[in-house]
């Protein structure tokens, strides 16, 4: 049973958790310029934890699982960015050049099918429509150019990349070894009135989180590593770079995969031509993607107890990024869980509490004792 809360002590829990909010809003806002590295640290420990409690059960003491572990990561990213992150800057950079080019053939494309195979009437249009898809295009890589510039600004403004790669496995080795006493530190300073209640929102946070970025992110690494071997072996152009950036917005349900599949088909168009066998081993890397990721990576390394919704999570950021920058970026998506499992424990209270069922209804957590007082008024009353 919980415990009474009075209207007193509710509105000072309401303003101090209020004021915490507020405080830190503001300490994001004024520190984002150098918070990258100490963020990205601790969503790197908070990302290897599980693997360093597996190798504690397998008998290394938590020292030793978090070198392994910090050392393993290291040596990864250092082939990565000596080996892939060149070749894929590479590509992009030629993909940017090259996107006039690939506009200009899909409008002759569009045209050239929409004058031998499309009726009298609709033909006649063509011209209007190859014109307004030329807009759209034009308007739609100049978006992409933009997005893309402002993004390395303001990543280049925010923190120097060298300290970004010093700093940030520090700061995950540091929180990655006393990441279990950080944890118990922390649950003591819990009120103890309320300390499950608290656990229990905490565990649903970091049900949903842990579901959302531990499993969605590995499932992004694998489907990345997929898609950019199969484009690749398919010999579409930037196969490699169209491959991961399908991986990697694979996050978002059904937006990354769908844009990047067009953009796949444009320059698959363009580049083979009538060849539609090449085009169909594309369009069959994609589809056997797709499969993959709905019937088994999904299931396996998300679930179903995630509970963010697409569009919540495209709001969340653009929310965060306008706010904070790249930083916000980093912090959309476990901020929108935690927020998502704060809004269903509220909406639960809601639908418990007199509010929702009227003056009439008992609240869960008042007991009998409070309901005298009231009875014998009303009998002195009448």
């Amino acid at each position: 049973m919980q415990p009474h809360i009075s209207g007193t002590h509710l509105r000072r829990q309401v303003f101090f958790w209020i004021g915490a909010l507020a405080i830190f809003i503001v300490f994001l806002m004024v520190f984002s310029s150098i918070l990258l590295p100490f963020v990205a640290g601790m969503a790197l420990a908070y990302f290897l934890d599980p693997v360093a409690d597996w190798l504690e059960r397998r008998g290394l003491s938590r020292m030793m699982a978090t070198v392994v572990i910090l050392v393993a990561f290291v040596l990864l990213f250092a082939l990565s960015l000596i080996i892939i992150i060149p070749v894929v800057v590479a590509q992009a950079s030629d993909f940017i050049t090259r996107i006039p080019g690939y506009i200009s053939s899909l409008q002759q494309l569009v045209a050239g099918t929409g004058s031998t195979i499309l009726p009298e009437w609709v033909a006649s249009q063509v011209e209007s429509i190859r014109e307004n898809f030329s807009k759209l295009l034009a308007e739609g890589a100049g978006f992409i150019g933009t997005l893309l510039t402002q993004i390395w600004n303001s990543g280049k403004s925010l923190v120097d990349v060298v300290s970004l790669l010093v700093v940030t496995p520090v700061v995950a080795f540091y929180l990655l070894l006393d990441w279990d006493r950080m944890i118990n530190k922390v649950d003591s300073w819990i009120p103890r009135d309320h300390v499950d209640t608290v656990r229990q929102i905490a565990s649903d946070m970091d049900t949903t989180i842990a579901g959302f970025v531990r499993g969605q992110g590995s499932m992004c690494l694998i489907l990345a590593i997929y898609y950019a071997v199969g484009l690749s072996l398919a010999g579409l152009n930037f196969g490699l770079l169209i491959g991961f950036a399908t991986g990697m917005l694979s996050f978002i349900p059904y937006v990354g995969a769908t844009l990047c599949l067009l953009i796949a088909g444009g320059v698959a168009l363009v580049q083979f031509g009538a060849d539609y066998v090449s085009i169909a081993i594309v369009l069959g890397v994609y589809f056997t993607g797709q499969f993959m990721e709905g019937n088994i990576l999904q299931p396996k390394l998300v679930g179903g107890s995630v509970g963010l919704h697409p569009v919540w999570l495209m709001f969340a950021l653009f929310a965060f990024g306008a706010m904070f920058g790249f930083v916000g970026l980093l912090i959309a998506v476990p901020a929108a869980a935690a927020v998502g499992v704060l809004v269903r424990f509220a909406l639960s209270r809601y639908l418990e509490s007199d509010l929702y069922h009227g003056r009439a209804q008992t609240l869960p957590w008042e007991g009998q004792q409070d309901d005298a007082p009231v009875k014998t008024t009303i009998q002195s009353q009448k």
